[in-house]
């Protein structure tokens, strides 16, 4: 039976996910491509329901007649007690954000990575990596730095306000990757280390809504850096704004959650999703949002 004549259910399983925009990218992706797809969230705020319940909440998904379930904070590292497999890179990475439920077993997969990389590649792809500044070492900045050096950067430096948080990640991911340099840095040393980058990664919470600001002394980045944001509420944070107003080539935070989406809806379904589609669907739900506010 071809995968289009399937129906898909499937959901978003996390703390305050029902504002989330990614139900919406694929159902409107599975509009397109003529499937029956239905994306709900599952907000366990709402529910009352503990980030520990999460192997619960995938056996009554799969009793349900679920085929995946994607994941967010509190439950990407949770879920890993309760998967049978987990992609290499995930495994490597501890976390998992995408659940395929396959004939009663539950597959563990990471599309933050992959889609930070989809990102890199689809919108700085002349982007030089020998050096890379990252802000930032947490979850998320945990698999845009993986996806860094899947991507070839040769030195990646990280700056994480917890120093302890910071020092371990980089010797995890030396260990992954032993032909490049990983190092563990302060902000106190951006003055010294912004000079020698290419470019500058950026995955903490500053420049969100609720954090405004930008994260670092703008007049260390010059016209020659690239700069990428994960930030994508508001789409146009003010270090992409001021780094684009500099002449930077900038990266926003809204692909890479396209790429994740995109990422996520070709491990559910079989079949490749239309990222620079999604994306403007994407553009669009941020818009509308814009405008409500």
């Amino acid at each position: 039976m071809s995968n289009r004549t399937e129906s898909y259910l499937v959901g978003l399983v996390g703390d305050g996910v029902m504002p989330s925009l990614t139900p919406h990218m694929h159902e409107r992706e599975g509009d397109v491509q003529g499937l029956r797809y239905l994306y709900r969230p599952i907000d366990l705020l709402e529910l009352g329901l503990p980030g520990s319940t999460i192997g619960d909440l995938l056996q009554s998904a799969c009793r349900m007649g679920f085929n995946g379930l994607n994941v967010t904070h509190p439950c990407k590292q949770l879920v890993l007690d309760h998967l049978d497999e987990i992609a290499p890179d995930a495994a490597k990475l501890g976390a998992v954000n995408t659940v395929v439920i396959q004939d009663g077993r539950f597959i563990g997969h990471n599309t933050d990575f992959s889609g930070f990389a989809a990102a890199l590649a689809s919108g700085l792809p002349d982007a030089k990596l020998d050096r890379v500044v990252q802000l930032g070492a947490g979850g998320a900045g945990s698999a845009v730095a993986y996806a860094l050096l899947t991507a070839g950067v040769r030195v990646l430096d990280l700056v994480d306000m917890d120093p302890q948080r910071g020092a371990e990640r980089a010797a995890e991911l030396a260990g992954f990757f032993p032909d490049r340099t990983v190092t563990a840095r302060t902000t106190a040393e951006l003055p010294q280390l912004m000079p020698l980058a290419d470019g500058l990664v950026h995955c903490t919470p500053v420049g969100m809504a609720a954090h405004p600001g930008v994260p670092l002394d703008m007049a260390l980045v010059e016209p020659r850096h690239w700069v990428a944001d994960i930030v994508y509420r508001p789409i146009e944070t003010e270090l992409v704004r001021e780094a684009r107003a500099k002449g930077c080539d900038v990266l926003d935070g809204g692909r890479m959650a396209v790429g994740q989406a995109a990422d996520a809806f070709r491990i559910f379904t079989g079949l490749e999703a239309d990222a620079e589609r999604m994306r403007a669907h994407f553009l669009e739900l941020i818009a509308a949002e814009e405008v409500s506010v």
